[in-house]
């Protein structure tokens, strides 16, 4: 456990869950202590192998949508990947939810 993840993560890890939320902050304008959450939140009874673990086959970018995002009606959400994504409509998503505030999740301060 480190001071923001709740998750039991080696150094490699930890440094791409950093990303994660860094791409969170930048593409979607919420705060890091947010976005630490939302991870948290999910992930928090995950096994995480060491660096690279399984999810470290797509960027950042890619597990952010699905932390901030529900998907869309065909279940569908973004990748991060700009061709990918052209013509995604993403006023078909809805945002997830934050964790509730105040809540063990929320490791970081606003």
């Amino acid at each position: 456990m480190t001071a923001e993840f709740v998750m039991d993560l080696d150094e490699g890890m930890t440094r791409y869950f950093r990303e994660i939320a860094d791409e969170m902050v930048s593409r979607f304008g919420i705060s890091r202590s947010e976005a630490v959450a939302r991870i948290n939140e999910r992930y928090q009874d995950a096994e995480i192998s060491a660096y690279p673990d399984l999810m470290c086959h797509e960027f950042p970018e890619y597990w952010s949508y699905g932390l901030y995002y529900c998907p869309d009606e065909s279940g569908r959400l973004p990748t991060g990947d700009e061709d990918d994504d052209e013509g995604f409509d993403f006023s078909a998503l809805r945002v997830r939810p934050a964790p509730p505030k105040g809540s063990a999740l929320w490791t970081l301060k606003e």
